[in-house]
């Protein structure tokens, strides 16, 4: 059936350039030579010299890995009858919402309708908000997706979480062969959705992830500097995982699973325990855990969505720390029930000791130096840690915004030793922070309402 569609407001694609590729492997070699000058300018004894260089080659062959592996990230192209398999799937986005802003939740509901390949249905869910008034959008929506053709649900539950929320979701879509999660302030691209299925034409493949990017990224450079550190994090470790079909951790506002991925483990999604206390966040990584265990798990670069990010430290620390503490119970899962055959189990290791080196790094030069052995650190080791995050953060640059001009992306970039030194510094202590208080399962925000809003004059300019 022919279904009308409205034109595109927000959108944004990947560009491959061979320019950012070049300039990516330069300033690895450049951060090689210092790494080199800084290693024989140490006037330590040869003995710890040798122990200390042993570290550091290591800590830079990972990041040569790490180069090398997001590299080979590609998303065949299906032919047409795969693209026929496709197009025969019914497509369900599973839409929670708790205190959302209804001008976000709008924006998103209204992309959906501008899809290149529309979804079937679509099942949101008000998981008991206390705060905001729906029945605006509530309206407006269902009369919008009714003219679209688009089937929806819209229930309003007790407030039980959000993967209680999905779940009810799941429970009104048994048809769907696939379900696109995402958040109540997601925004999709125009192509996002027909994008996303492309993965799932290789049989083998269980999830998809997208990319996230910021809606209000001309909000202050918290955000921005958000933005960059967050994109360079999916399309450098993300997209090396998806290389080898491991993607560990997929996002909230934009994944795709096969069906029976959720439904056959809904109870225990439900149910997870950690230190006998309910696990109410990182869910997105749980669902990501059961789709490694039935076969790959990839990310595709094209199907890009739009999402509020954290407007101030309070709220940017309180999601930060919530994943750090998620991250940490997932970490227990993968070792306990990943096959050491599966490259996720691998990657997921090597994650841990590029930590654990980088830390060493660290507490080397700032501690051990200049207590030990009454040396500061030759001022070209300051130098390492930018030219690599400018290296990786040329990917930043790949991703074209409609609504951005590139030399505004760039000027984001050149804020690469801002994001460097807040991973750093506040970062690294709210990660160890989040790792030693792992057993707090509480979700921790938008309980007293909405933190970002998208004011009028945002809505205008999207």
């Amino acid at each position: 059936m022919s279904r009308k569609r409205i034109g595109p407001v927000l959108s944004a694609h990947q560009h491959r350039s061979t320019t950012v590729a070049v300039g990516i492997v330069v300033l690895l070699l450049a951060a090689a030579w210092t790494t080199h000058h800084a290693v024989v300018a140490l006037s330590t004894d040869a003995q710890t010299r040798s122990r200390l260089t042993v570290v550091w080659i290591s800590l830079f062959l990972v990041f040569l890995l790490q180069t090398f592996m997001y590299h080979l990230e590609r998303v065949p192209q299906p032919g047409e009858r795969a693209r026929r398999h496709l197009d025969a799937l019914h497509v369900s986005i599973l839409v929670p919402v708790y205190n959302e802003d209804p001008g976000y939740l709008r924006l998103g509901l209204e992309s959906f309708l501008r899809q290149t390949r529309m979804p079937d249905s679509v099942h949101i869910v008000d998981d008991g908000s206390t705060s905001g008034d729906y029945t605006e959008v509530r309206n407006w929506w269902e009369q919008a997706a009714a003219r679209a053709g688009v089937a929806t649900t819209w229930q309003v539950v007790a407030n039980g979480g959000k993967r209680h929320a999905q779940a009810h979701a799941v429970r009104v879509s048994p048809q769907a062969d696939i379900y696109l999660t995402c958040d109540s302030d997601s925004c999709f691209a125009p192509n996002a959705v027909e994008e996303i299925l492309i993965p799932f034409a290789r049989p083998r493949v269980m999830s998809v992830a997208g990319i996230v990017i910021a809606t209000n990224n001309r909000a202050n450079w918290l955000v921005r500097v958000t933005d960059l550190w967050f994109v360079v994090c999916q399309l450098v470790d993300r997209s090396g995982q998806s290389a080898v079909g491991a993607v560990m951790v997929n996002s909230g506002p934009i994944a795709a699973y096969r069906a029976g991925i959720i439904r056959d483990n809904l109870g225990s999604y439900l149910n997870e325990t950690f230190m006998g206390r309910a696990v109410m966040f990182s869910d997105d990584s749980l669902l990501t855990l059961y789709a490694q265990e039935r076969g790959l798990t990839v990310q595709q670069p094209r199907a890009i969505c739009f999402t509020a990010m954290p407007e101030n430290w309070g709220h940017f620390s309180r999601m930060y720390l919530r994943w750090m503490r998620g991250s940490t119970i997932r970490s227990v899962w993968r070792m306990r029930y990943l096959s050491p055959t599966r490259p996720a189990y691998w990657l997921h290791a090597m994650r841990w000791l590029q930590m654990i080196l980088t830390q060493m790094v660290t507490v080397w030069l700032l501690v051990i130096e200049p207590l030990v052995f009454h040396e500061l650190p030759p001022s070209s080791m300051l130098v390492i840690p930018f030219l690599i995050g400018y290296a990786q953060g040329l990917r930043y640059l790949s991703i074209i915004r409609s609504d951005e001009r590139i030399r505004q992306r760039a000027v984001t970039w050149l804020a690469m030793p801002l994001a460097i030194v807040l991973a750093w510094t506040l970062l690294r202590f709210l990660r160890w922070y989040g790792i030693f208080t792992c057993a707090k399962t509480g979700w921790g925000t938008r309980q007293a309402g909405a933190e970002v809003s998208l004011s009028p004059t945002a809505a205008e300019a999207v």
